[in-house]
């Protein structure tokens, strides 16, 4: 089986394959369906751009970062403060404990703008908090999953310490993956297109039905 490259986008087919495709094309009655040459509507190959580009961009860590027991320290630290045990009520409460935080300059302020909670969260998640931060735990390797703290599931690599590291990172092993997938798609599909006689080409099906 013959390749041709000079003009890849137009047809990776010889002309004596070409010839014979056409042949087979017009002569077989293909159960009797008949089918043109016509090219794949440039709506079509968009829509599909569209869709893979948006699968990413909803996919990236950005986006679909969960929430790590790291980012809420800060907030629990302030929670029996004096300054916050004489507000009113716990949305006061909260509202001052955010915009302490924030006025502080926390290095995790884009997360907890990301991932905010209420106050009864907060005492949902406390205790198991205090009780990793006692054990000098890793607390960006913990992932806080409605009231449960629970250890992340990123398989990254083997830090210093001889412990895995948990943190999500920001072109993990699953893109890598994807991107070769959409790649090997985009390719055999257009291989299998241009080894198809070339679209300016149309079978005369009066031949064959």
């Amino acid at each position: 089986m013959a390749w041709k490259f000079d003009k890849p986008l137009y047809t990776l087919a010889t002309d004596d394959q070409n010839e014979q495709a056409k042949y087979v094309w017009e002569h077989e009655s293909l159960g009797g369906i008949m089918e043109d040459n016509n090219r794949l509507p440039q709506a079509v190959v968009w829509l599909l751009v569209l869709t893979i580009i948006t699968a990413f961009l909803i996919t990236a860590p950005l986006w679909g970062q969960r929430p790590m027991a790291a980012i809420y320290e800060e907030y629990i630290a302030l929670m029996d403060s004096p300054e916050v045990a004489k507000l009113p009520d716990d949305e006061a409460k909260m509202e001052y404990i955010v915009n302490t935080v924030k006025s502080q300059g926390s290095k995790w302020a884009g997360h907890q703008d990301r991932h905010p909670l209420t106050m009864n969260d907060l005492r949902l998640i406390k205790d198991q908090i205090i009780e990793l931060q006692r054990e000098n735990a890793h607390m960006d390797y913990y992932t806080v999953v409605g009231k449960d703290v629970a250890l992340a599931n990123f398989e990254g690599e083997i830090g210093d310490d001889g412990v895995k590291i948990r943190v999500q990172p920001s072109w993990d092993l699953g893109y890598t993956i994807d991107v070769f997938y959409v790649l090997y798609f985009c390719i055999a599909v257009m291989i299998v297109v241009k080894r198809l006689p070339p679209s300016d080409w149309q079978p005369d099906h009066s031949i064959g039905h």
